[in-house]
Order: C-alpha cells, then sequence, then structure tokens
C-alpha cells in the first residue's frame, strides 16, 4: 500500500488570513513611508549641495495615501512647493521674457523684493523714488543705472539727499540679458528611481511574524 499524506490547517483559516492581510497592510505603508521620507531628504539635500539655498529645499513635501490607516494600495506623493523653479534645475532650462524684450538681472545694489522675491525694475523706482536709466552695451549685458544715486551701509543703492553731490555714484541696478540658461543641477529621477528599487526589501523588512495559535 503506498504512503498517504494527511494535511491539515490547525486553528482558525479566517483568522490567519486576515493576520496576514494586515501584516501586508502595515508592511506596505510603512515601506511606502520610509520611502517617500528617504526621498524627500534627497531631493532637499539635493537642492541644497547644488547652491540652490534651505528655502527652495524646504518646499519638497510629502503626503501619503489612504489618509489615517494601512492599505496594502499605500502611495506616496513627493513635490515641491515650488515646481516649476524646482523643474527648471531639474531640466536645464532657456528663460526668455515673456515679452520678447530683455531679462532684468538684479544686482546686489538692488536688493530683494517683497517676501525676499526677485525685484523688478518697476518696484524698485516705486520703493526707492528713483528713475532708472537704459545703457546699451553691445554684445554684452546692456544696464539700468540709477543716477545720482548714494550706497548705503547695507551696500543697497538709494536716493541721495546730498546738495552738493558728495558721494554720489552711477550704480548699476539691474543687467538686461536677452535669456538666461540654467544648466541642469539636480538629478531628481535618479532619487526616486533608486527608492522605488528599495521598496520590495522595506516591505520585506517590515512584515511582521505572525505567531501561530500552538506557540
Amino acid at each position: 500500500m503506498s504512503p498517504r499524506l494527511h494535511a491539515a490547517i490547525v486553528g482558525d483559516l479566517e483568522k490567519h488570513m486576515a493576520a496576514e492581510i494586515k501584516g501586508a497592510a502595515d508592511a506596505a505603508t510603512a515601506a511606502v513611508r520610509q520611502a517617500g521620507d528617504g526621498l524627500k531628504r534627497d531631493w532637499r539635500g539635493q537642492i541644497t549641495s547644488a547652491g540652490l539655498g534651505q528655502r527652495l529645499a524646504n518646499t519638497i513635501r510629502d503626503q501619503y495615501y489612504p489618509k489615517g490607516r494601512a492599505s496594502i494600495s499605500a502611495a506616496a506623493l513627493v513635490y515641491s512647493r515650488a515646481s516649476k523653479i524646482v523643474d527648471a534645475f531639474d531640466r536645464g532650462v532657456v528663460i526668455r521674457s515673456k515679452a520678447g524684450f530683455w531679462l532684468a538681472i538684479p544686482t546686489e545694489l538692488a536688493g530683494s523684493g517683497l517676501k525676499g522675491r526677485r525685484i523688478r525694475p518697476g518696484e524698485w523706482e516705486r520703493r526707492t523714488g528713483m528713475r532708472l536709466r537704459f545703457v546699451y552695451r553691445r554684445g554684452v549685458p546692456s544696464l539700468l543705472v540709477a543716477d545720482n544715486a548714494r550706497i548705503t551701509k547695507r551696500g543697497l543703492a538709494a536716493a541721495s539727499r546730498s546738495k552738493t553731490g558728495r558721494g554720489q555714484v552711477t550704480a548699476v541696478i539691474f543687467l538686461l540679458v536677452p535669456q538666461v540658461t540654467l544648466r541642469k543641477r539636480l538629478d531628481l529621477d535618479r532619487a526616486a528611481r533608486e527608492w522605488q528599487e528599495r521598496l520590495p526589501r522595506l516591505v520585506h523588512d517590515n512584515w511582521p511574524e505572525i505567531e501561530s495559535e500552538d506557540q
């Protein structure tokens, strides 16, 4: 007589399956959060390492779905709140004036605009009460300059109060160029691919061990 193999499931099958499904959901959710957080750190690190500043790096944020619960279908969204700027440095682009004229690049004498943004010629004139004069230069950037200006202790150009002309200068406030080329300084896709490849291992590491009922 040939031997027979007898097999039986020990314990409550539904309970075992529920525990496995919960374990899978917990593992997937934890792994996705670790990958999303890691990608956010890597993107922020790339931005600061490229010399683009902590402020731009802090625009990188993350969100997780579904919110408030574990799921086998957990997903992460890592994004920038300044997506156009980050994308420009990620791809490398040529920036031209929308009106087809000049791009005004402020010098250190111009200062900054509202909320730390790059100041524009019109805003600079309104703030200082001074008029800018156009200086054309062939083959090199043209200029917008302020005549009869003074340089403050903060290194900014301002209106001169001198009646004798003492200390007055012609200050270069903006450089005018037809276009600006931003070279590629980031590689966000590479970091995303690396964390995507790590995801199966993260799921494995977060998978809980299910104890059997006879232990």
